[in-house]
């Protein structure tokens, strides 16, 4: 965590979360488990009073598995976190064997649960992670949506284009529920730099559905290693520009503040 915050400081960064992703209800390799969550916290504490210039931020990003993850609200409930993050990257529900990854470096992995587990059926299979992503809106109590159209990441158009309207009509309708849960969509760069995606996270078409509901906005390059925080950071506000959108926004003594792109 040290080197997360001293990179930040050294870049001159205004703000810092941290949101490991939270307790899913299964025992895996990629998320926090609950008895770790105090000594998280208390960390993210100790450094705090030692980087005056730097607001640090204790957040988890909350994975949405119908009849499997735990309650995001449970963990507000519980522990004292500024803010939590929802997200898709286990598409199915308890009925499933297994659940289709999506995410991840090997685009195997996410070829093997769409034949596997929806037959190749890919109508069915990205259906499935919208909807998946429409009840975690709907049901769950979190304030920011991460990397929201993730489904487009091993896809390279080879299974679906996202200009078909099946397609755009799911992910408007994502934009939609967003606008009116009043939650913050992040511009995620992590694809791009992982050279896992050739576009950011959301695409362009849905920026510009988003800077039409004035949906607020922000930067996220969703750095697992220190030296990937700046990462995309001024490409990012770039397209935030381009799509119109206006401003981004900033957790300010527990209020979410407006700050103009300029």
């Amino acid at each position: 965590m040290v080197r997360f915050v001293d990179k930040a400081a050294e870049l001159h960064f205004d703000h810092l979360g941290f949101s490991s992703h939270a307790p899913i209800g299964f025992r895996n390799k990629f998320s926090i488990q609950e008895e770790q969550i105090p000594q998280y916290l208390a960390e993210i504490e100790m450094y705090k009073p030692k980087y005056q210039n730097l607001t640090l931020y204790s957040a988890l990003e909350c994975d949405f598995v119908p009849g499997l993850s735990i309650d995001f609200e449970k963990f507000t409930d519980k522990y004292d976190f500024d803010y939590l993050i929802g997200g898709v990257h286990l598409v199915g529900d308890s009925s499933m064997p297994e659940l289709w990854f999506i995410d991840g470096g090997d685009p195997k992995v996410y070829d093997y649960g769409l034949m596997n587990y929806f037959g190749g059926n890919v109508h069915k299979a990205v259906t499935t992670f919208w909807e998946q992503t429409f009840e975690m809106i709907e049901t769950q109590k979190f304030e920011i949506i991460a990397h929201f159209d993730k489904i487009k990441m091993h896809n390279h158009d080879r299974y679906f284009r996202e200009d078909e309207k099946w397609y755009r009509d799911l992910a408007v309708h994502a934009v939609d529920l967003i606008k009116e849960k009043n939650l913050i969509v992040e511009i995620n760069s992590r694809g791009l730099y992982r050279g896992r995606c050739d576009s950011f996270y959301p695409a362009d078409f849905l920026l510009r559905e988003v800077a039409k509901r004035d949906i607020p906005c922000i930067i996220s390059s969703d750095a697992h290693k220190s030296e990937e925080l700046p990462l995309f950071y001024d490409e990012a506000r770039q397209h935030l520009k381009d799509a119109g959108v206006r401003a981004l926004v900033a957790l300010v003594n527990g209020k979410w503040i407006e700050d103009e792109l300029l």
